[in-house]
């Protein structure tokens, strides 16, 4: 039996919820059960009594706000502890087509996907101003050499993940888990697909851009921090190799001036020279460490997942029917 479960992360969502949860589909071909979890991250309105009112299947109350990252944890944990085969992740807000869900679904039930990612085709959605549709095309650029894999829309937050996708996703950052999941994916050699969707009309504003800046500068701290947590050797092979490079150029400048007879004036150069030399090469020795290191945290990740794997199977020979 295939048991899908539809998480739906909101704070303060009371008065578009019930349109989100109205939208979402009863049954699709190839799923046997589908089970509705909301996750309330710490809301001050009536957010999980609208949700009760609603008759969702599930609900997972957080004490106080914890961010978008964290009520997507809390969701894949809960949805797998309820037995789920698929996980569909949805916004409160109704931002997303209800009916879409049974085509972010297909790629994992034909075995083609462990994530499926909902394409929103940023460059043509009307609510994107022109300035928004260009940074979401360069973030997904970023995001494609950052991960390795293809992503057209890599902020989308309408995903599909297969159980043993989400029993590997790791998400350690507070802003939110779009970015990161994508790096961490190509990292650990899942299979990502993009499948277009379309988009309701805006109920509300984003919270989590609260302005461009912000953004960008949250988004890009994401980026780089992940990028450089499992591809250390990269990011600090290219600072080292950037500091060697500019200390040849300048040694090679001295040099110069010092055939000519004229190297008695640039002593500050030969000494800017050894340092940009001795610290790219300490880079260098860093970003072996930190590959070292990052090593052993594949296999701290191996461990979790397996210690993740084996809690579940515990929990489902437990909720196994006797005979």
């Amino acid at each position: 039996m295939t048991k899908l479960i539809i998480q739906i992360p909101c704070y303060n969502e009371e008065a578009t919820l019930p349109g989100t949860v109205a939208d979402l589909p009863t049954h699709i071909d190839g799923v046997d059960l589908i089970e509705v979890l909301v996750i309330d991250d710490g809301s001050r309105d009536a957010t999980s009594a609208v949700a009760r009112e609603l008759g969702v299947d599930h609900i997972v109350q957080l004490r106080r706000n914890m961010g978008l990252a964290t009520a997507f944890v809390k969701g894949l944990e809960a949805a797998l502890s309820l037995g789920a085969d698929i996980i569909v992740n949805t916004d409160g807000d109704n931002q997303y087509r209800g009916a879409d869900i049974a085509r972010i679904v297909q790629p994992i039930l034909k075995g083609d996907a462990d994530i499926v990612v909902g394409d929103r085709g940023v460059m043509t959605v009307a609510e994107f101003s022109p300035l928004k549709r260009r940074l979401q095309k360069l973030g997904s650029w970023v995001m494609k050499v950052a991960s390795g894999v293809d992503t057209p829309d890599a902020t989308s937050g309408f995903r599909a993940l297969s159980r043993e996708a989400a029993l590997r996703t790791i998400i350690l950052s507070q802003y939110s888990y779009t970015l990161e999941s994508l790096i961490q994916a190509g990292a650990t050699r899942m299979a990502v697909a993009y499948v277009p969707i379309e988009v309701n009309a805006s109920t509300r504003t984003s919270r989590l851009m609260r302005s461009i800046p912000d953004y960008l500068v949250n988004s890009g701290a994401t980026i780089l921090r992940t990028y450089a947590m499992y591809r250390p050797l990269r990011v600090f092979l290219f600072i080292g190799a950037v500091m060697i490079g500019a200390g040849l150029v300048l040694g090679a400048r001295f040099l110069w001036y010092y055939v000519q007879g004229a190297g008695d004036g640039k002593v500050q150069s030969l000494i800017l020279v050894a340092v940009l030399l001795i610290t790219g090469f300490q880079s260098c020795l860093i970003g072996l460490i930190a590959d070292l290191i990052g090593f052993n945290r594949r296999i701290l990740e191996e461990v979790l997942y397996r210690l993740r794997r084996m809690e579940l199977l515990g929990r489902m020979d437990v909720d196994a029917p006797d005979g």
